[in-house]
């Protein structure tokens, strides 16, 4: 079958990289794609989000299945999109409805939908600018530190912890009435603060039946020891030594089970990825967010641990058979640790020539903000590449990937150098 990967991260290049891989893959595009793709697929010059310019793509290239990467086009309805052209309802798409979506798109909805189907949570609250004042008051009642999230997608940067009361009310203040996050802060979720150790949960689902896929761990902080400002992610690890098996029993029990019977009794149609992103408090698990794709960088580490063909789950998706489906994982650790271009998650410059990947053995490099151009590969983007490796255990297979990474350059390249220092 031909198939379309939309996206351009290395989220979507580890996606091209396995669906390659799959002997019923006949033809791989990916749109917009990076360089990383351009070496195993063709590349369409197409944005995510422009639905018309995919419909023409996928008659024109005869594309059976959709992949879809990245939240923006399944919040914007890209899944309702196809089954309501009567030209495109036969392709497949992987990716919940809008309306399962909103999952992500919203936190408000996101939270009430934990709490109907009583799956453990931060208590919160919900603000919006006719009552800020409320908001204020209800900082007042919490411990420090503050959380507020803005209610809708903020290319990851929309979460802020701050340890000082009247910090937080200036905030709440910056994001609802000043607009701090644009569309995405016209409602913002206050709620408790968890103390604890994150980790994420990865369930494909069909709408009827799920699978687990491996948990993972990242570091979003820029700088060493988890300091600095938030970013899309420096790095990842899979599995997470602390999820043992008593652990994972308790998030299968208390968050998958009801999340997946909570999609059907609501009615919220999906097929995809379930992203949970978790946190261990004492000894049980609790639901700190809902993403309704795979997260960027833990699909480095966790789609290279899958050995199973990943077009055929796709296509127990698609058909609703996913029970019918063994999924086998590869009992190796696999670390993945990100490049970043200099000033990054702040401003950053673009461009730069990356060398050495020739050099690069035992380890994958899974490109990111990074294109072709005239035969060189430049940066082009904030998060550059993410070089992953495999061992027998965490400790190995990161020691594999920074000795990769001092085979590359390009100017300004920053990177932590302690993934996995928590753990």
């Amino acid at each position: 079958m031909n198939i379309l990967i939309l996206g351009s991260g290395g989220r979507e290049h580890t996606f091209a990289w396995k669906i390659a891989q799959s002997p019923l893959c006949k033809k791989l595009y990916v749109a917009p794609g990076n360089s990383g793709t351009d070496q195993i697929a063709k590349n369409l010059e197409i944005k995510v989000t422009d639905f018309q310019a995919i419909k023409k793509a996928v008659l024109e290239h005869k594309i059976n299945m959709v992949v879809v990467g990245p939240e923006d086009p399944l919040v914007l309805g890209v899944h309702d999109f196809f089954l309501n052209d009567k030209e495109l309802a036969h392709v497949s798409v992987i990716g919940p409805q809008k309306a399962a979506a909103e999952l992500e798109g919203s936190k408000e909805f996101a939270k009430e939908f934990l709490v109907r189907h009583n799956i453990p949570t931060a208590a919160y609250k919900c603000f919006n600018i006719s009552n800020v004042e409320e908001g204020y008051a209800f900082l007042e009642t919490l411990n420090p530190p503050y959380v507020l999230k803005a209610d809708g997608l903020a290319a990851g940067k929309g979460v802020l912890i701050l340890n000082n009361l009247n910090e937080a009310k200036t905030e709440l203040k910056s994001m609802l009435v000043d607009a701090k996050f644009g569309e995405a802060s016209t409602k913002v979720v206050i709620e408790e603060f968890l103390d604890g150790i994150e980790l994420s949960c990865f369930v494909l689902t069909d709408g009827k039946n799920y699978k687990i896929l491996p948990t993972a761990k990242d570091y979003k902080r820029i700088g060493e020891g988890d300091t600095g400002l938030n970013t899309g992610g420096m790095g990842a690890v899979s599995p997470v030594p602390f999820a043992t098996e008593d652990f994972l029993n308790k998030i299968e029990e208390r968050i998958v089970k009801p999340t997946i019977e909570g999609l059907k009794k609501d009615n919220l149609p999906y097929k995809g990825f379930v992203f949970i992103g978790l946190i261990k408090v004492g000894k049980d698990p609790k639901v700190i967010e809902y993403n309704v794709r795979m997260g960027d960088p833990e699909t480095e580490v966790v789609l290279p641990r899958l050995k199973t063909d990943l077009v055929e789950i796709f296509q127990a998706i698609a058909n609703q058979t996913l029970d019918k489906i063994d999924i086998e994982i590869d009992s190796r650790a696999a670390t993945t640790v990100m490049l970043v271009s200099g000033g990054y998650p702040e401003a950053y410059e673009k461009g730069k020539e990356i060398t050495g990947l020739e050099y690069v053995i035992d380890s994958i490099p899974f490109h990111a903000g990074a294109i072709n151009k005239d035969g060189k590969i430049e940066t082009s983007g904030g998060r550059v590449m993410a070089i992953t490796s495999f061992g027998n255990t965490y400790q190995e297979a990161i020691k594999k990937s920074y000795q990769n990474i001092e085979k590359l350059h390009f100017d300004k390249m920053n990177y932590r150098k302690d993934i996995g220092f928590d753990l």
